[in-house]
């Protein structure tokens, strides 16, 4: 009985910090004063290799500018969050340049999407009367892992993507998951960088990893709670295993007796 009540008050006090940890930005003051963030950090993204790219054309006659938004549209496989897809676009090569039809070879890694079409359109008027380019990226991706609604690799329609963007995406985090602590992962020039961001701090806003780049990975790690019943379960099956198998010895001893 003491056992038991021990337990229900152990249990309290977890939901108690379970609760008091769970609202973002706390540090933010309950007031009618409007609180405002200057300076978030935000860099467009640069293209880089193995980039896909969609690039459209326009022209006065949309016939003459169709072999090179045709060639820039074809399938190209690629792999989102580890899983294969087939994405429709023009893959950068590994020298940093794209092949368009017409136009010729354009450089394109370092370059924003921005940066990018105005290359492309000063090579294009060459050829073409008063030509329109658009261009964005066709496999603009972000892999949210952990304890989320909805962990999966989401294909972003826009470059300026926020942690909070890629979150909500994935359904918010559970109740489960810290977010004082929350991973992000990019690849920077073949290496990894690893930062970790606290979502009860106002402070990341200031986060140059606030806004994600293609490709970067958000993983929530599990709270204290969430082990700890992850751990009780684990021990009930054990417990449960090692009864079956300790009837099924006595069984069998008797069988033989």
């Amino acid at each position: 009985m003491k056992g038991l009540i021990g337990f229900t008050i152990a249990a309290i006090f977890a939901s108690c910090t379970e609760l008091k940890d769970t609202p973002y930005f706390r540090d933010i003051p309950d007031s009618t004063k409007q609180k405002v963030f200057s300076n978030t950090p935000y860099q467009d993204p640069v293209i880089r290799p193995d980039d896909i790219l969609s690039i459209t054309v326009v022209t006065i006659d949309p016939t003459t500018a169709a072999p090179v938004n045709q060639a820039a549209n074809v399938p190209v496989s690629t792999s989102i969050g580890g899983a294969p897809v087939v994405v429709p676009g023009l893959l950068v090569d590994k020298d940093g340049n794209i092949s368009l039809p017409i136009i010729g070879t354009v450089k394109v890694a370092g370059l924003t999407t921005f940066e990018a079409k105005a290359v492309i359109k000063k090579k294009a008027v060459l050829y073409y009367k008063d030509p329109d380019v658009q261009l964005r990226f066709a496999n603009f991706s972000i892999t949210v892992l952990g304890e989320v609604l909805h962990p999966a690799s989401f294909t972003m329609p826009n470059e300026k993507v926020s942690v909070l963007d890629a979150l909500g995406m994935a359904g918010d985090l559970t109740i489960y998951g810290r977010r004082d602590n929350v991973l992000v992962i990019r690849e920077n020039d073949g290496k990894k960088e690893v930062t970790r961001l606290n979502l009860n701090s106002a402070d990341i806003f200031k986060s140059p990893y606030f806004y994600l780049k293609q490709n970067d990975v958000v993983y929530v790690e599990p709270n204290k709670q969430k082990i700890i019943a992850a751990d009780a379960a684990r021990t009930r099956t054990l417990t449960v295993a090692a009864s079956v198998a300790a009837v099924l010895i006595v069984l069998l001893t008797r069988i033989k007796l």
